[in-house]
């Protein structure tokens, strides 16, 4: 009957130890993709909150020496409640306070939650292994309680990026997994309550309870509560609202304005979409020898290849991005279809769903034009679509003669950034490169380049393509940068292995986000 009872206390101590390596690691998971989310650079933030998850769990540690022997299950079941209402709230806690607070307030309420997670994991380690040095030596105990903690912290790692973040989102498994360790806590309890006081337990039961309930309720009511948190990020009603497993897609609408915005960031406004879609499309078509193959890399919506379909040299237009849900959004959102006239279903039009630099290092066609109408480089993912790698590969996909042109960010608000996309694509091998930019109301000042094999004429521009904001004058000013906007000497280019473009874009954007505006 000691045997039953010890191997019984055994299987449910693995068990706990199991579930909390599972929890602690999706906690820190969520925190990190969150803070990326609002704040940006996710290098930064996965690298701080790792950075300050470790030192607190060695902090958690060493303080939990002065645990003391008596009652070691119901200082672990007190640890687990607390590990659980901070881990489960951690997510709505940075909804909440997303637009309430200051960047700064933000990463610091990101790394204050990240340290009190990380100490209150750093105790559950040592009290379970206290607890279960009567059935083990020291050697097998500290094996085997460090074994259950890995493999549950390899099952996060799964279960995060390949089931809870595209079905289930950051918001209700940040909720679910608190409940998880809650519900932890408790089966402790019941099964160690014969061995505790029992206004001890009543106390505990009633605290767990209680939080719970709130839990549950913070599930149940997800949705309305996602949807409130998602209008304080927009000025216009929200229409559509999609979370992706790549990103998240929102349409807006206020009278003719419709705007999509991903991962919160506005992508365009149907008031002034043309003057960027005309700058990046017409221009690079009328400068292009041929225009018989055109591949768009981005630009799933289809407002761009919209664009490339007014001129009848065009054959096939070949739109490749990441994120299928886009695709679906121009095909089926009745605002967004209106507004790109129904090009993804157009015959000369072939969509597909895959990572740009994938894709070109696979195809073995080549195309007349190619148009990089990708999201700005605000962090590592997308700054390697900018560096000397993505654009060599896409420069072996052009015919002799062809032209790639890119969206660059902003000359003004982003210079060294736009110039290190100019001197990367020099450094690329590109023999001709000419840079211009355009004003567009919803974006200010915006920043393009194209760059082929030829010589790039575009000062005579001419086109008999219907377009609403390009002219010969239009035109002949966007080759013209003034001294705030010129080129800064000293810029490197954007490597794979150094992604200068990724420093450049986040110093840049960092001084803007200092401005204090004085009346």
């Amino acid at each position: 009957m000691p045997f039953q009872k010890n191997r019984a206390e055994k299987t449910v101590l693995g068990i706990a130890i199991f579930i909390a390596g599972l929890c602690s690691i999706i906690y820190e998971l969520l925190i990190s993709t969150t803070s990326s989310y609002f704040l940006g650079d996710s290098i930064t933030q996965f690298s701080l909150t790792i950075g300050f998850y470790m030192a607190a769990m060695g902090l958690g540690s060493y303080l939990s020496q002065w645990f003391p022997e008596e009652r070691l299950a119901a200082w672990f079941i007190g640890v687990e409640g607390l590990l659980g209402l901070v881990g489960g709230a951690s997510v709505p806690l940075l909804y909440f306070f997303f637009t309430r607070v200051s960047p700064e307030a933000y990463q610091g309420l990101v790394l204050g939650l990240t340290v009190v997670i990380g100490v209150l994991t750093g105790f559950e380690i040592p009290l379970l292994a206290r607890i279960m040095k009567k059935y083990y030596p020291l050697r097998e105990n500290l094996a085997n309680v460090m074994s259950l903690d890995y493999f549950g912290a390899l099952l996060a790692t799964l279960l995060f990026p390949f089931l809870l973040l595209p079905f289930f989102g950051l918001f209700r498994s940040s909720v679910f997994f608190g409940l998880v360790n809650i519900s932890l806590g408790v089966f402790i309890l019941l099964y160690f309550a014969g061995r505790l006081p029992r206004s001890l337990v009543r106390g505990m039961f009633g605290v767990t309870l209680g939080i719970s309930l709130v839990f549950g309720i913070l599930l149940y009511q997800a949705q309305p509560l996602l949807e409130d948190w998602d209008s304080r990020s927009y000025p216009h009603r929200i229409v559509y609202s999609e979370r992706t497993p790549y990103q998240q897609l929102t349409v807006t609408k206020n009278r003719s304005d419709v705007r999509l915005y991903i991962n919160r960031v506005i992508q365009f406004s149907s008031v002034d979409e043309y003057r960027y879609h005309e700058a990046l499309g017409i221009i690079p078509l009328e400068a292009a020898p041929y225009q018989e193959q055109v591949l768009i890399l981005g630009g799933g919506e289809g407002l761009l290849a919209r664009e490339v379909l007014k001129h009848p040299g065009v054959k096939q237009v070949t739109i490749v991005d990441l994120d299928p849900a886009v695709f679906r959004l121009g095909r089926e959102q009745p605002y967004i279809r209106e507004l790109n006239e129904g090009v993804l279903d157009h015959p000369k039009v072939q969509t597909i769903a895959q990572d740009a630099s994938q894709f070109l290092a696979e195809t073995e066609n080549y195309y007349d034009l190619i148009l990089v109408d990708l999201p700005d480089p605000s962090n590592e993912a997308v700054a390697r679509l900018y560096s000397t790698w993505f654009f060599g590969m896409a420069r072996n996909r052009l015919t002799a003669n062809g032209v790639l042109a890119t969206q660059a960010t902003s000359p003004f608000h982003t210079r060294d950034a736009f110039w290190c996309i100019v001197e990367t694509l020099q450094a690329t091998g590109f023999r001709h490169v000419l840079p211009y930019h355009t004003y567009v109301p919803s974006f200010g000042d915006w920043g393009f380049v194209l760059a082929g094999a030829q010589p790039l004429a575009i000062t005579s521009f001419r086109t008999n393509l219907p377009v609403r904001y390009l002219d010969g004058e239009v035109v002949e000013a966007m080759l013209h940068f003034p001294d705030d906007s010129a080129r800064p000497s000293g810029l490197e280019p954007n490597r794979l292995d150094q992604p200068a473009l990724l420093d450049y874009y986040l110093e840049d954007w960092e001084k803007w986000s200092r401005e204090v505006v004085v009346e």
